[in-house]
């Protein structure tokens, strides 16, 4: 009696299990659809510079109070230090982009309250082009950009 009730057992909780397995499932289908529409504004997949900025809604302003720091010649381009610092008050985020690249849109960086506003990190650059920060503060933009040349091999031609 105890093996008939132990499969009955398990066969109620199986039953259940593919229930609820199946109702798990249901809202990551209507999430991946209503991904897939909003991948046409993605500023990741943008592949310009205007196209990105136009998915993430931003018209910014050029301001000397960005200050983007990088190398004039980057013998390696896997590894390119950058820093993008401001002496905007209340900066909120700092977008980076990297112009000539197959993802423009390269980072993003919330910053806390009292926070210092500036990040250093280190992007690869696939070609010659622009390095583009923008700060957000308030409901306001602010860019300024800073020109990497890109070598192969080092060679600094």
């Amino acid at each position: 009696m105890k093996r008939r009730t132990f499969l009955k057992g398990s066969l109620a909780a199986g039953v259940t299990g593919a229930t609820m397995g199946g109702s798990l499932l249901a809202p990551n289908m209507a999430f991946a659809e209503d991904a897939a529409a909003a991948t046409a504004a993605d500023p990741f997949a943008a592949t310009s510079m205007d196209d990105a900025l136009k998915a993430l809604g931003i018209t910014a302003e050029e301001s000397d109070k960005v200050t983007v720091v990088a190398p004039d010649l980057a013998e390696n381009a896997a590894v390119v230090p950058v820093e993008v610092k401001t002496s905007i008050e209340g900066a909120e985020e700092i977008s980076v982009f990297i112009s000539n690249n197959p993802t423009v849109y390269a980072a993003k960086f919330k910053l806390g309250e009292g926070i210092d506003p500036a990040v250093k990190c280190r992007f690869k650059v696939g070609k010659t082009g622009d390095i583009v920060a923008i700060i957000k503060a308030g409901d306001k933009y602010y860019t300024n950009k800073k020109a990497v040349k890109v070598t192969k091999g080092g060679c600094g031609g």
